[in-house]
This record gives structure tokens, C-alpha cells and sequence, in this order.
């Protein structure tokens, strides 16, 4: 059995997006950090996006909601992407982080809308074969 390299990118995404939301339940004083300047409820919204990551990425795995999962992780890293703006311009309240690293961090979330966006075209056959 012979799997795509598209195939197995998608189950590292999918990897990757589950080890982001356990670590929303895991760490999420670090969490509420990125965004408790400009939004109310950070704790819950925390736990809020940890959920919706892994339910995207259970979706992303499943042929017949693979599509538009794919469309809402997109919609996810855009939401996301001012914490990490923020990261950056306050990098005193992750001196954990090197600066650098959330410099990087900024352009890498690009990547990961485009990684996404891959698989956000149909490749599930709906029609019943004969």
C-alpha cells in the first residue's frame, strides 16, 4: 500500500493541530496570555479554540468532511493570527520565548494557512461507483 506524500502531510497536520489543542488544556495560563489584552473570557476562549482544533483535525482525517475542515483551520490560523502578532510586539510577556522565534513564528503561520488550503479541494468521490 503505497500513501501520497499529500496524504501523509495531512495526517501530520492533523498531528499537529491535536498536540496544539491538548496543549490549550494542558498550558492554558500561556494561552490566555496571547490574547487576554484584547479579548474578554480568555481562559474559556482557550479551551474554546484547544476544542475546535482537534475537532478539525479529526474532521480533516474523515474523506467526506475533509474539505471543509480543511476551510475552517484556514479561518482558524486567520483568528489566530493576531495573538501571534501580539506575541511579537509584547515579547516581554513570553520571555520564555526567544524573540526571534516569534518573529518566525509570523511568516510559519502563513505557511500553515497554505498547508491547509491544499486540501481544500474535493477528492471525495460522492457518486457510487457501478
Amino acid at each position: 500500500m503505497k500513501i501520497s506524500i499529500k496524504v501523509s502531510f495531512k495526517y501530520i497536520l492533523a498531528l499537529f493541530l491535536v498536540v496544539a489543542g491538548v496543549f490549550h488544556f494542558l498550558d492554558t495560563d500561556f494561552y490566555a496570555r496571547m490574547i487576554e489584552a484584547f479579548l474578554p473570557f480568555a481562559r474559556p476562549l482557550v479551551y474554546l479554540s484547544g476544542l475546535v482544533e482537534i475537532l478539525l483535525a479529526v474532521m480533516l482525517l474523515i474523506p467526506r468532511t475533509s474539505q471543509q475542515a480543511a476551510f475552517g483551520i484556514i479561518v482558524l490560523f486567520i483568528l489566530i493570527y493576531p495573538a501571534n502578532i501580539y506575541m511579537y510586539l509584547h515579547a516581554e510577556v513570553f520571555p520564555e520565548i526567544n524573540e526571534m522565534t516569534l518573529l518566525v513564528r509570523l511568516p510559519m503561520q502563513l505557511l500553515l494557512i497554505w498547508w491547509a488550503y491544499i486540501y481544500t479541494k474535493s477528492t471525495y468521490n460522492f457518486k457510487k461507483e457501478s
